[in-house]
């Protein structure tokens, strides 16, 4: 058997794609690169792994020198493993992605960016790395989540009106969805709780305020919209 320092290590990278959702328009936050490779061009925002940090150490690492922020949901997605993936060598990606609401963050791009950006998931530019398949991945991924567990809760105000929770699942899904239906589906499955409240400042009409049942029994939450 070969000594453990007779093999060669790769190096091992965090990427995250973070998901915001402002005036209708889910995004993606994404960091123009002042160095090589792929310099002056688009990525999402990622750090190498250090000797003595976890994943989540190295997330939060990421989220706070490289985008001004902390304490937002995350979920590990995928690895990426193809040995050409990056230029500089051998570099296996640790995915995750995080849902963020844009509005409770002002966004600073750390030293090692140019800029940071929101850009709308249709509309994003060309990536570099594997950028854009973990993008896809990630955009998979939220589409199929949000219908089994609460994750779209992360990107709303702590408390919503029905139309504002609708137009949501509208954009992340990218399909319309009977009203009536959806608000069935939504008030029979305990989803949501109606605060008693209302939204002022409609011209005809307050909606009804409402806020995410924290006591859902997400195991064996199903969210069937067809």
């Amino acid at each position: 058997m070969k000594a453990f320092s007779s093999y060669q290590n790769p190096a091992l990278a965090i990427d995250l794609v973070v998901f915001g959702y402002h005036e209708k328009t889910l995004s993606v936050l994404l960091l123009n690169r002042k160095e090589a490779p792929f310099k002056d061009q688009w990525t999402l925002p990622g750090a190498f792994l250090q000797m003595e940090e976890s994943f989540l150490q190295t997330c939060s690492r990421i989220l706070q020198t490289k985008l001004g922020m902390d304490n937002v949901y995350l979920e590990q997605l995928y690895s990426f493993d193809d040995p050409a993936r990056d230029p500089r060598g051998r570099v296996i990606s640790v995915t995750y992605y995080a849902l963020v609401n844009p509005s409770k963050f002002q966004i600073v791009a750390g030293q090692m960016a140019n800029d940071a950006q929101w850009f709308n998931v249709q509309e994003t530019p060309a990536l570099g790395f594997d950028h854009q398949d973990i993008f896809d991945k990630a955009l998979q991924r939220l589409k199929a989540k949000i219908l089994y567990f609460p994750v779209g809760f992360q990107l709303l105000d702590e408390l919503f009106t029905m139309p504002e929770l609708h137009e949501l699942y509208e954009c992340i899904l990218g399909i319309s969805i009977d009203r009536r239906n959806f608000r069935r589906k939504i008030l029979d499955a305990e989803y949501i709780i109606n605060t008693g409240a209302k939204r002022e400042g409609s011209q005809n009409r307050h909606p009804d305020l409402y806020k995410f049942n924290k006591q859902l029994k997400q195991n064996n939450f199903q969210l069937n919209i067809s």
